[in-house]
Parts: structure tokens; sequence; C-alpha cells
């Protein structure tokens, strides 16, 4: 790891606390051509300080919704967010976000990238700026590929180096909006084990929003499954397994299995509702 930090660097790096997150009673719709669609119906939800939490359900069960209104970036038309106790009524640095796509700079390189944030922190040098960047470049494994161009990394490199820029600033929360689903397999199952490795390591809040049933079990403490048309939280399943976890292992495909099962079940009960 990252070795001869200053001062105001170590204080940077030192583990903050993590935030606990009351998401209560939140609802939001949206108006569409066709009519009003309501995507969250009365969400209510406790994540403990450093917890894992996955959601998985059907597209259009509004998972990104909920993550945006945690992040900030959309406000509910009832009920609220709290980081810490405190009402989130805008984006803050405190609760980051990491995007399906990978939403780099493509005028800057990676190492551009990952410093990028550590601008908007006027308590450290330039220096300072630096070192921060390549510690979390080291944590991420791309300190070799620091002054590459974006266009010239892979798909696995760029996700890498958006997580690096997302945990950068040290941020309490980190809201991460199917950040694999692009990957190809051997790809994805390398960054469960690293994922694992950095939430272990930086000691995170993360809500991670996905599809993959499996990704889900291998990743959460909890995985909530959401249904659709509105979206509410249909079942809560806690991951009761040791970690490094391996997302080819017999238990865990015995909890995937567990709530691919009760997401089909739920899917066949509206299919049923919808004919009768």
């Amino acid at each position: 790891m990252f070795r001869h930090k200053t001062g105001s660097v170590t204080e940077e790096l030192q583990l903050v606390a993590p935030s606990k997150l009351a998401i209560e009673e939140v609802s939001k719709s949206f108006q569409t051509t066709s009519g009003t669609v309501l995507a969250l119906d009365r969400i209510s939800l406790q994540v403990n300080e450093a917890e894992f939490v996955c959601i998985v359900g059907p597209s259009g069960c509004g998972k990104t919704t909920l993550l945006n209104i945690i992040a900030g970036l959309e406000k509910p038309d009832s009920g609220r967010v709290l980081a810490d106790g405190k009402a989130v009524t805008s984006p803050g640095r405190d609760r980051l976000v990491m995007f399906q796509e990978s939403a780099l700079f493509p005028w800057l390189n990676v190492f551009g990238n990952v410093l990028f944030p550590l601008k908007l922190k006027p308590q450290l040098t330039n220096k300072d700026r630096r070192d921060v960047a390549k510690y979390y470049l080291e944590l991420v494994d791309l300190t070799r590929f620091e002054r590459a161009n974006i266009h010239e990394l892979s798909g696995g490199m760029k996700q890498r180096v958006a997580l690096a820029r997302a945990l950068a600033p040290n941020p309490r929360v980190l809201l991460m909006d199917e950040p694999f689903a692009a990957l190809d397999a051997l790809t994805r199952e390398q960054f469960y084990g690293d994922l694992q490795k950095i939430w272990k390591e930086r000691k995170k809040t993360i809500v991670f929003v996905t599809h993959n049933v499996r990704e889900a079990a291998c990743l959460g403490d909890r995985v909530l499954l959401f249904s659709p048309h509105p979206g509410r939280i249909q079942e809560e399943f806690v991951i009761d397994l040791p970690r490094p976890r391996d997302i080819n292992t017999a238990d865990l495909v015995g909890y995937s299995g567990k709530i691919m099962r009760a997401l089909k079940s739920f899917n066949a009960s509206r299919a049923a509702e919808v004919t009768t």
C-alpha cells in the first residue's frame, strides 16, 4: 500500500464513520404520455453503518429511482431519507454514486479522473491530492495505468477507475447502480472479490442495485427483492455466509436459488392477477 504519507494525507485516508441510512415511507411518481406511473410506493428501510445492502428486481421496479433519492439527485413526492439523522435534500460528498457506465472524463487520463473530485477539497495541497489519488489507484490495482488515456482501457479497467474516483473523496456511503452489468463474466467475478476486500478495508455503507440475483447474494449482507408497478419491498433475505464469498460455491447458489424462486413466484402471481 502507498507509503510516506504526509499528515494531511494521513488524515484524508483515515476511515470515516460509515453512515446509517433511514428511508421512511418514500413514494415517487412520474408523469408519462400514458399517465402517472407510481415508481415507489411507501418504501421504508434501515441500512446500518458499514452494511452492504443489495436491491434486486425486474426492470421498472424503482431500484435506480430509490438510489437517486438516497443520493439527493431526485426528491421524493412524500416521505424522506435520513443520513445519520439528517434529512437528505441535495447531493453531498458523503454519498457518492458509481453508475453502470463509467462516466469518466475522456479528456483526462486515468490519474486525472481520480484526481478530479479531490480538487473540491480545499484543505488538501496539490501534492496531498496526488498522493491520495495514487493510494486509490493502488487500491484498485491500476498504478501501472495511471497515465493511460480512457479510450485505451478495457471495460473492466474503466470501472476500476470509476470505483477509485468514487472512493477518493472518502464518502461515508457508496451507491452503486449496476456497475458490473456490462462486464464479461470473468471480469465480474474478479470484481466481486476485489469489492469485498475494498469494502472490508475502507468500511463503507454500500447500497448496490443489480438485476443479477447471484451477484446480489455474493455481495450483500442483505438482499431486498423489489416488486414493480409500483416499486415495493416484496421480501428480504439475510445472507449468512462468511466472507470473502465465491459466487460459485454451493451455499451461495442455494441463497440465490431462494431469491430467484421468490422472484418467479411473485411474477407468476402477478401474471395470474392480470389474466383474471
